[in-house]
């Protein structure tokens, strides 16, 4: 059931929406509608290559100390991710230390566990839900059905301090986000390898175990929970590491001379987003769940030809954002999006784009009877029953 909080946002969001609605005429189509701005809306640089990981059921309960020292995730089928990498990816600073993680699922918990490599632990927040990226982190985000909305953030400090918080869809198309919904039910701990807060020894780093409840998932999932074979979900991971130095024995973060603020954080994740910005979910890695033991790479499951398809409808998106920007309105006319006739198998191009000023639906049909594609401005895709 949803939660009284979940409600309450998605009743302000839909009346919100309703309102824009009603407000809205049908768009002037004349494409030599004069320009008013050369403003862009910001987009991923790189391509859409998710990362992908085979997540098996476990038939032991991990203890969730922060070890990872149980048989459930060291067995030879419980594979790592690879290494994190910059948050806009390959082209990006290489990370300094290391961090990878693994998943597990049962019948109860979607299982989450990480290994941070740090010469130097240091934390400072204590209270929950506060802003815990302004320490070092470890976040976990969850998007079950990949429509880009509600979806879930988890923050992870060395001391174990937690901000869970409920996305109704991304900042860029509006927020909110639910800072008071918590995760009922959610278990995490931390292992430190060394010691907090001590500049005088060198540090091995720490790991992070978290079991969060298919019951708080399903929440907002509009799907089945615990997930079927087979079933994707997008995830991903995110660590924040901020630049410190030793001032009178304790640990302080560099700051730039010029401003007196400390320098930009570190942004390093599993699956690249192409932005400094972890809230494009639709960069987020797929995790298919699986009850088969038998060990098979995740190269061994390959997106199908939706995926495609959603990642066009995304540029169809974005593109229709920045037309918004430097024109005021969106387009129904796909010649003004710049986008080329693309090759994506099983579906028809050109989509069919309805629009106002300020709403647009773009649908892409599919050529057999699983149901087309629909994105719309505020950034979902669903699927349409014919």
């Amino acid at each position: 059931m949803i939660s009284r909080s979940v409600r309450a946002a998605l009743c302000v969001a839909a009346v919100f929406s309703m309102a824009v609605a009603q407000g809205c005429s049908r768009s002037d189509t004349d494409p030599g509608r004069g320009k008013i701005s050369d403003e862009s809306f910001p987009v991923p640089s790189t391509g859409y290559d998710p990362m992908r990981y085979i997540c098996r059921r476990s038939f032991e309960r991990p203890v969730i100390d922060g070890r990872l020292d149980e048989e459930s995730w060291n067995a030879s089928n419980v594979e790592w991710t690879s290494g994190f990498g910059d948050i806009e990816g390959p082209g990006g600073p290489v990370p300094k230390f290391n961090t990878r993680a693994k998943m597990l699922w049962d019948g109860d918990y979607f299982y989450f566990g990480a290994m941070v490599t740090e010469p130097h632990i240091w934390a400072t927040l204590t209270l929950r839900d506060t802003t815990i990226f302004m320490d070092n982190d470890f976040e976990i985000f969850i998007d079950p059905d990949r429509d880009t909305h509600e979806y879930y953030e988890l923050e992870i400090n060395a001391f174990g301090t937690q901000w869970d918080l409920l996305l109704i869809r991304p900042y860029r198309d509006g927020g909110p986000a639910v800072n008071a919904w918590d995760i009922g039910g959610l278990r995490t701990a931390v292992h430190v390898d060394g010691t907090i807060n001590d500049p005088r020894d060198v540090d091995k780093g720490w790991s992070v175990e978290a079991a969060i409840p298919w019951e708080a998932l399903g929440e907002c999932a509009h799907r089945k929970t615990p997930p079927e074979e087979g079933d994707i979900w997008a995830v991903n991971f995110s660590r924040v590491e901020w630049d410190v130095e030793v001032e009178d024995g304790v640990y302080r973060k560099v700051t730039d001379p010029g401003t007196g603020r400390p320098v930009p954080e570190h942004n390093w994740v599993w699956s690249p987003q192409g932005i400094v910005n972890m809230h494009y979910p639709e960069m987020w890695g797929l995790v298919m769940f699986t009850n088969v033991a038998k060990s098979f790479g995740a190269d061994s499951f390959n997106p199908a030809p939706e995926e495609q398809a959603r990642w066009l409808l995304r540029r169809i998106y974005y593109a229709e954002k920045t037309h918004l920007m430097q024109y005021g309105v969106f387009t129904g006319d796909i010649s003004r999006l710049g986008i080329e006739n693309p090759d994506v198998y099983g579906y028809t191009w050109p989509p069919r784009i309805h629009f106002t000023p300020s709403l647009f639906e773009a649908v892409l049909k599919s050529g057999d009877a699983t149901g087309d594609l629909r994105i719309t401005q505020d950034g979902r895709v669903s699927s349409v029953d014919r």
